[in-house]
């Protein structure tokens, strides 16, 4: 009696038989030989094994396929308990298939503790060598003098400057925003998951802010008009990106000042995505609880209905008008037997119907603007800024008019 053993890379030190051409005939020469513990038949060559059977082992089918089959003689007796040994070798391999799972786990949550990744480039990323970089918690904190060195805080977390050893000055947020990859977003330089600590460490910026050459009295350098222009227009694009371009739209929730960053070429780049938004592109709406920040918020925020980009586009009208203006849109005006609060966005929808777009501008600027970019971006911060979400462009349009298209 033989039990056939499929699929398997044969034994070593086979013997095999001349003259024989069929299976019968290699099955029948094993049996004439007491010795004899197996045979194989294939492609007409009859191979037979004698005593142990070494080396030998079974294919997946898939990776290591092989189409050699095994004869394993067995006595009678051996064949009709063949069943019940094959149901306790099952419970066996059950048992320590079930065993090993458990080490491997036990092994993975202790290393997991154990190895802390620095410095390793990963896949698809795009840190100074094309990489994301895993920094060490205690790099970086030792880098930022502990975390002392706040730059300021953000929708989920807090900012801080820090240097890397080759003096390339970088950010460190506390936030969970994903690789997203635009000349007009803030560069993600590496990471750091160490226990409870998530970091993300940014490209810092040497210029810091919008709202510190809008606002500040003090503020070292009066950004331009052309300067201010180009501010407009790479935010636009940026938030083009996020809403158009990138595989889920993103809604940025908190578009402010704050949180367009400057480079040492004044290049604007939008960060702080703690409240950002994920809509698949099978939706057009997502519900969140997170509000933005009081004059910037659109009017459907207010409402607790679901959000679109549109909230995004109201949020960048608003801004638009502080570029033109220099001043926050919501002031205070004080004299002496009066207080006045002073709402820029609907003194500028009246001065752009009188055609009187040029009292608008910052007075900073000494008349040194184009009136008819100074008009335009007016006009599409108007736009931006309808009480209908469905009334306000999308942010491609938006570019496109700034553009000049």
């Amino acid at each position: 009696m033989f039990h056939t053993i499929a699929h398997v890379t044969l034994p070593s030190y086979p013997h095999n038989i001349e003259d024989v051409t069929t299976q019968s005939e290699c099955e029948e020469a094993c049996l004439n030989n007491c010795s004899c513990t197996a045979y194989s038949y294939s492609s007409g060559r009859c191979s037979i094994w004698y005593g142990e059977l070494f080396s030998l082992s079974q294919t997946d089918g898939i990776e290591n396929f092989s189409d050699n089959d095994l004869y394993l003689r067995l006595a009678t007796r051996g064949m009709q308990s063949l069943g019940e040994n094959n149901k306790v070798r099952s419970r066996i391999v059950i048992a320590a298939g079930i065993a090993s799972c458990g080490l491997l786990i036990f092994m993975l949550m202790f290393w997991s503790k154990k190895i802390k990744w620095c410095g390793v480039p990963l896949l698809g990323s795009q840190g100074s060598g094309g990489g994301i970089i895993a920094f060490r918690y205690t790099d970086l904190g030792h880098a930022t003098k502990n975390f002392s060195q706040r730059l300021g805080g953000g929708g989920f977390g807090s900012v801080f400057k820090r240097v890397l050893s080759d003096r390339t000055s970088i950010a460190a947020e506390v936030s969970s925003i994903g690789l997203i990859q635009h000349i007009n977003l803030v560069k993600l330089i590496g990471f750091c998951c160490e226990g409870d600590k998530r970091l993300l460490v940014y490209e810092h910026m040497s210029n810091g802010s919008l709202n510190a050459d809008l606002f500040q009295s003090n503020a070292s350098t009066i950004l331009s008009w052309s300067t201010r222009y180009q501010i407009a227009i790479g935010v636009a694009r940026g938030l083009s990106y996020l809403h158009h371009s990138c595989r889920e739209c993103i809604i940025h929730c908190d578009i402010k000042p704050e949180n367009i960053l400057l480079d040492a070429s004044f290049l604007p780049k939008i960060t702080d995505f703690g409240m950002a938004a994920i809509v698949g592109r099978d939706f057009s709406r997502v519900l969140t609880t997170f509000r933005g920040t009081a004059g910037y918020l659109a009017p459907e925020w207010l409402s607790g209905v679901a959000i679109t980009p549109k909230v995004d586009v109201y949020s960048f009208g608003m801004v638009l008008l502080e570029i033109i203006s220099g001043r926050r849109n919501s002031s205070e005006a004080y004299t002496s037997n009066s207080y006045q609060a002073v709402y820029f966005p609907v003194q500028a929808s009246s001065k752009l119907h009188e055609g009187d777009v040029q009292s608008l501008v910052d007075p900073q600027l000494r008349d040194d603007f184009d009136l008819a970019e100074a008009e335009r971006v007016c006009k599409v911060a108007c736009w931006c800024i309808q009480d209908n979400e469905v009334h306000r462009p999308t942010m491609v349009e938006v570019v496109r008019v700034l553009e000049g298209l």
